[in-house]
């Protein structure tokens, strides 16, 4: 009995701390009808600005999408999806279209993150744990990312700064993605290349 009513209190606090959450992050984007932020999603917009991650509609996200305090735009397109454990994080601007599917465990970076110098870097880092996160980009390297309309991205794929995926294109699961991707290709390996071209049925 004292197990049945701990899980039952379990279940109704995983609850709460999921409504909160969800709450949270809808004052942090720009969001539209229907579309769905999950209790396992994570917003993290470091400039607060709701302009700043802007989501279309009947669009669900269980994910984690975050904007730099030096900069960022995230933007989603209509009837897509971010699957659990993907991290979408923006420096610069990801602008991904409608019916995009984006699997799992799936990363999305327009930035380095940190700087290339070791001596700079181990700088930013110290100053990164006393401050928070930066305001001024300084020689971090950041470049914008496109996923056009259609595109399905599978498991565990990695996609880095400054690429263009065309629409309708398949990025096969484990691919890392540094060169743009053609319209209706499928691409799989490490790094991504044309396998085959698909049949667009346009």
């Amino acid at each position: 009995m004292f197990k049945n009513a701990f899980y039952t209190f379990m279940l109704f606090l995983d609850k709460k701390i999921g409504a909160a959450k969800i709450y949270s992050g809808l004052k942090q984007v720009s969001i539209g009808k229907d579309s769905q932020l999950y209790p396992e999603c994570k917003i993290c917009n470091l400039k607060g600005d709701p302009k700043n991650i802007i989501i279309g509609n009947n669009t669900h996200i269980r994910g984690e999408l975050m904007t730099m305090n030096y900069g960022g735009k995230i933007e989603i397109g209509n009837n897509s999806y971010v699957g659990e454990g993907s991290r979408i994080w923006s420096g610069e601007s990801i602008k991904i279209g409608s019916n995009v599917l984006i699997s799992h465990n799936v990363n999305i970076f327009d930035t380095d993150t940190h700087e290339i110098d070791p001596i700079e870097r181990s700088k930013g880092y110290q100053n990164l744990l006393k401050a928070g996160q930066p305001i001024n980009k300084g020689s971090i390297k950041t470049s914008s990312i496109v996923i056009e309309d259609d595109v399905w991205v599978s498991f565990n794929v990695i996609i880095l700064k400054g690429v263009k995926i065309g629409r309708g294109a398949v990025i096969g699961a484990g691919s890392i993605i540094t060169t743009d991707i053609p319209e209706f290709s499928l691409v799989t390996g490490t790094p991504g290349k044309v396998v085959k071209k698909l049949n667009s049925n346009t």
